[in-house]
């Protein structure tokens, strides 16, 4: 996590994640002979959505329980060099400020786990506010943007009695503790004149717990 900067909001949240790239199974940009996010993607970009639903939170004393997020990333080549586009879709419900203080925290300008990607980012996208569906349903994560997002994903089959597969990948989002994942079929998203189908690719979940708070 990063470190407060003095002046910044103090902030915490709990809840759960997850995100199905475009690479096939395993990612290399987490899971390779190389260095992470120094691998190239199998099709030699990377399109990820992460889906966020915050299960509690507080930015100062402002509360974002219940909320969730969406952001997507386009790296057009190996991650690690960057030039990456980002786009953040708040949940419709929430309010101005709750707006304005979910997205400061995922686009990593208020500290905390997203804060590592920033470096990486030459292009942003905007905000926009969306009816965002996410829900867990036994060991499948799905969210759903109407005219937007249709995603969800299930754990990798396993021979392992608890049905999943956890790694500590080091990935920001959750460093220490990710479940291995799938894309179902008709797994799409479509905006900002991009259109992506991760259907059958990588995926990954985890619960979080972030702060900006060393």
């Amino acid at each position: 996590m990063a470190d407060q900067v003095p002046g910044q909001v103090q902030w915490h949240l709990a809840g759960d994640y997850f995100e199905n790239c475009s690479c096939s199974l395993l990612c290399p940009c987490l899971v390779s002979a190389a260095a992470p996010l120094t691998a190239r993607p199998t099709e030699g970009f990377c399109n990820v959505p992460l889906i966020f639903h915050i299960e509690s939170g507080r930015y100062g004393d402002l509360a974002l329980d219940g909320l969730n997020v969406l952001v997507i990333l386009h790296a057009p080549g190996v991650m690690a060099d960057g030039d990456w586009s980002v786009a953040t879709y708040v949940d419709q419900r929430a309010d101005d400020e709750q707006t304005e203080a979910i997205a400061a925290i995922f686009s990593g300008a208020a500290g905390g786990p997203m804060a590592a990607f920033t470096p990486l980012i030459s292009k942003n996208l905007g905000v926009s506010k969306v009816p965002i569906t996410f829900r867990i349903d036994g060991k499948t994560r799905s969210a759903e943007i109407p005219g937007i997002l249709h995603m969800s994903v299930d754990p990798l089959p396993t021979m392992h009695p608890s049905g999943e597969m956890w790694a500590n990948i080091g990935h920001p989002v959750a460093p220490d503790r990710m479940a291995l994942a799938v894309g179902a079929p008709g797994n799409t998203f479509s905006d900002h004149g991009m259109r992506w189908d991760n259907s059958g690719k990588n995926g990954l979940y985890a619960p979080i717990r972030w702060s900006n708070q060393a």
